[in-house]
């Protein structure tokens, strides 16, 4: 297995009192993005899958969508790995905060990925961007991917033509992100998962549909069209 470790920092900083990248940090994790997609093709990749795990990035996830659907963070946040009402209500106000320091100074969908996205975030939104660019379809999985896919959407309007999404998360928030982005998931299992879980099942699916459409009898074939 090719393990690579790209240290881009100890983490991203508080972005409840600064960006939580610099540019810098911003750029090399899009470049990562943008390396494993060129590592799939040369591998002779034909569909690429990327997961994410962190704690706490359904906060910075949330934040973010909220900056590039322009809604609320009542809207769109959810539980998480399980928070509580309390728990919720915490959240909102965190991300509400967070809003109200960056929202006025943001001029680009990239300057708010910078601002209140993890680098997961910035590597995944890479990735997809030079999927699309590339003709590499991509199966998107999960809240916070769906989150960089939506991102990558903004960057670069069109991308989202070549993405799949495996399953509709029981994030809230998540059907929001999808309906902004035109999309209707493979699979419904109640799932919270992100870190390509759904996408290992959902690919199957893909597999059969690939295999009945280039597999399956035609009726003419068959010689079930012809009246008797």
């Amino acid at each position: 297995m090719d393990v690579q470790h790209l240290h881009l920092g100890p983490g991203t900083t508080n972005f409840l009192h600064e960006s939580a990248m610099t540019w810098d940090q911003l750029s090399r994790a899009i470049n990562a993005g943008f390396e494993s997609i060129e590592r799939a093709q040369k591998n002779n990749m034909q569909l690429f899958i990327g997961g994410e795990m962190g704690i706490g990035n359904t906060t910075s996830a949330t934040t973010l969508a909220c900056l590039l659907l322009n809604e609320e963070p009542i809207l769109l946040t959810g539980s998480g790995t399980g928070l509580d009402s309390n728990g919720i209500a915490h959240k909102i106000n965190i991300i509400s905060q967070a809003l109200s320091l960056h929202k006025p100074q943001i001029n680009s969908p990239l300057d708010a990925l910078r601002r209140v996205g993890g680098f997961e975030i910035a590597a995944l939104t890479g990735a997809y961007i030079h999927g699309a660019q590339s003709g590499l379809p991509i199966l998107i999985d999960g809240f916070i991917s769906t989150v960089a896919a939506l991102t990558a959407e903004h960057i670069f309007p069109g991308c989202k033509n070549w993405f799949l999404y495996s399953h509709r998360s029981a994030e809230s928030g998540h059907d929001m992100i999808l309906k902004a982005l035109d999309a209707e998931p493979l699979i419904a299992l109640d799932m919270r998962l992100g870190e390509g879980s759904g996408a290992a099942i959902a690919s199957n699916l893909l597999r059969m549909a690939c295999k009945l459409h280039n597999e399956m009898a035609t009726f003419a074939e068959a010689q079930v069209s012809q009246k008797n």
